[in-house]
């Protein structure tokens, strides 16, 4: 995955997050960018979008409570979840815009 590539993902994301949750903030933190619902409130965050060599981490911080049949999401902690995208078209085949929906909702 070149460098172009990475970008593109990362700013589709953003642009899906923008239109989820249009008021978010983007704090950058950790190698990568939090997302929180309220600016300036860091407890509400709600994901992360980090950068590797071979992938795109979209990272949910209540990722386990959210409803996942197709068993999508990685991860096994007690809270956190994420999907890893290498390419454009997983942001859709991994079902992107639907989590962070989901992740908006939760209470």
């Amino acid at each position: 995955m070149d460098a172009m590539e990475t970008d593109e993902i990362v700013a589709r994301l953003k642009a899906i997050v923008v239109t989820v949750e249009p008021e978010v903030a983007f704090i950058a933190k950790y190698g990568g960018t939090l997302v929180e619902s309220v600016p300036g409130q860091p407890k509400s965050q709600f994901c992360g979008i980090f950068a590797y060599t071979n992938h795109v981490s979209l990272e949910f911080t209540n990722g386990a409570l959210l409803d996942d049949p197709e068993k999508v999401l990685e991860g096994e902690g007690k809270h956190r979840r994420h999907v890893k995208l290498a390419s454009l078209s997983d942001i859709a085949g991994k079902r992107c815009e639907d989590f962070l929906r989901q992740t908006r909702d939760l209470p």
